[in-house]
């Protein structure tokens, strides 16, 4: 058999020297930077999950097929339908409840009780002189799918 692999003889005890990156692929965090983590049954990080992939698809891609399939995968149909509705009479997203794409999002687990969880979405904007401000919504979950069935101001 042959292969292109080179094999080394390691003595026991011996330490290896990290293996070297690959600068193409290596990706670097800003210093403070939180690591991410979530679980897929968990309603408040299937929202941060939504907002995260739906504010991505917003600031990669527009508005287009991308942001509609999020929002038919993470919002129930109800919501969906009174989504349109709203936007129709507002003229603004009604997910983000605002006209333009936030600079950052955070969601916490607010409350839960009769079959729903009530997390609380935070969205940093910046104004024309960079100044960040924030927006705060209560999004409402069925905790037995794990939908978005309601979004609303927390004011």
């Amino acid at each position: 058999m042959t292969t292109s692999r080179t094999f080394r003889h390691i003595t026991p005890g011996a330490t290896l020297p990290p293996p070297r990156a690959h600068t193409s692929a290596t990706a670097t965090l800003a210093a403070g930077t939180a690591p991410r983590a979530g679980n897929p049954l968990s309603a408040v990080d299937h929202v941060a999950d939504f907002y995260g992939a739906y504010t991505d698809a917003l600031t990669d891609r527009g508005r287009g097929q991308l942001v509609d399939a999020l929002r038919r995968h993470y919002l129930t149909p109800g919501l969906h339908r009174s989504l349109a509705r709203w936007e129709a009479t507002h003229h603004r997203d009604g997910v983000l409840r605002a006209a333009g794409i936030p600079t950052a999002w955070q969601v916490d687990y607010n409350d839960s009780g009769t079959g729903h969880c009530w997390s609380r979405v935070t969205l940093t904007w910046e104004d024309t002189g960079n100044q960040p401000h924030h927006t705060h919504l209560v999004v409402q979950s069925d905790l037995e799918t794990r939908r978005v069935s309601g979004i609303r101001e927390d004011r």
